[in-house]
């Protein structure tokens, strides 16, 4: 893998494990970092080989802090790549799935870049917050639209209208976090989540990804269950859809191509 300034970056099998890294400012964000992280989502997305990702926090105190205010404040141009903060808040064609390994606070954009993933894995200590409204801003990268979507309105507005901060086993009760743990377990829990993902073809997992997100923009529950989807086309002629039920009938654990 490239080396990177402001990441880590791991290939484990078929598993892409990304950590942020800049734990002297609790894994907050800056333009450099962003456009960084644009470029290892762009690689993972093309890599037909790499089947899910993993994203972390460098250290026990952070995910991520969000943006950089301090680089703001310092004078430094405020850019943000075309697929959003992380290379993630903004990235809906990414049909590969990305676990939230969230091993602290998570706020503003940090909490952001978790809601843009598929699970939220947490430890015991994470927090989660939007607090934008209390320095003047907005959580404008997602977390408006996307944490009504997965927790119900008023919930959603509860945390959105105050910026109040929401310990893990609380976001586990609200239904963001997918699972608590303590907290040198995380990466392995991380990692077990990815494990049962990576158990079923990368095809199907592709095409179920695919169709709930691209479904949910449809209001109409017929037209969402009959909708095109390319991923779906591509498992119905993929060496997937037949390498399954051959391995079911011959009673042994599936060998997936991912193609």
């Amino acid at each position: 893998m490239a080396d990177y300034e402001f990441c880590s970056v791991e290939r484990d099998g078929h598993l892409l494990i990304v950590t942020m890294n800049r734990p002297d400012r609790m894994n907050s964000l800056h333009p450099p970092a962003n456009f960084e992280l644009e470029k290892v989502f762009n690689d993972f997305a093309a890599d037909p080989d790499l089947w899910v990702a993993i994203i972390t926090g460098a250290g026990d105190r952070a995910f991520s802090a969000g943006n950089d205010l301090k680089y703001q404040a310092e004078g430094n141009k405020l850019e943000v790549p075309a697929t959003g903060f992380a290379g993630l808040t903004a990235r809906y064609d990414l049909n590969k799935p990305v676990i939230a390994a969230v091993n602290g606070v998570a706020m503003g954009g940090g909490f952001e870049i978790a809601l843009a993933c598929d699970l939220i894995i947490a430890s015991e200590k994470a927090n989660f917050a939007l607090p934008e409204p209390k320095v003047g801003l907005a959580a404008l990268a997602g977390g408006l639209h996307r944490l009504p979507r997965q927790i119900g309105l008023k919930q959603a507005m509860g945390m959105i209208l105050t910026g109040r901060v929401v310990g893990a086993e609380e976001g586990r009760q609200l239904g963001f976090v997918n699972e608590v743990v303590p907290a040198d377990q995380l990466l392995e829990a991380a990692k077990r989540w990815a494990g049962l993902i990576m158990e079923c073809s990368p095809m199907s997992i592709k095409a179920s990804k695919e169709s709930v997100y691209k479904g949910l923009d449809e209001a109409d529950l017929e037209k969402a269950v009959n909708g095109k989807y390319p991923a779906v086309a591509a498992l119905f002629k993929s060496e997937d859809l037949i390498e399954g039920p051959r391995a079911f009938a011959e009673k042994r654990k599936p060998q997936w191509k991912g193609r």
